[in-house]
């Protein structure tokens, strides 16, 4: 049986990794708009197709602008998705290793 106090980390736990989870689902559906926006695929004159690019572009930029800025030209190749990707698991990791199962175990 868990603690009063324990449901309220878990939630905040499950809230967490929630977060983390949808970033990530959000940054591939960028990445593979991108794509299909280069090769033509599909195009912005769709309304619907330029409405999930904005929504996906607007919350993903945040964090790939600042990485984008810190890597080195790589003439083209836009490597910023993969380097937030693998960040967000770290963090995601690192949050729950090291923060959140510590309270968890503690039944705070």
């Amino acid at each position: 049986r868990t603690k009063p106090g324990n449901r309220h980390v878990q939630a905040v736990a499950y809230l967490f990794n929630a977060v983390i989870d949808l970033f990530r689902i959000i940054l591939l559906i960028s990445v593979v708009l991108s794509w299909l926006l280069s090769f033509n695929v599909i195009n912005r004159g769709n309304q619907l197709v330029d409405s999930i690019w904005r929504a996906a572009t607007g919350l993903t930029e945040p964090v790939l602008g600042p990485i984008r800025r810190a890597l080195p030209a790589t003439g083209g190749l836009d490597l910023s998705p993969i380097v937030a990707f693998l960040g967000a698991s770290f963090v995601q990791i690192l949050v729950n290793q090291y923060f959140l199962a510590p309270l968890i175990r503690a039944g705070l």
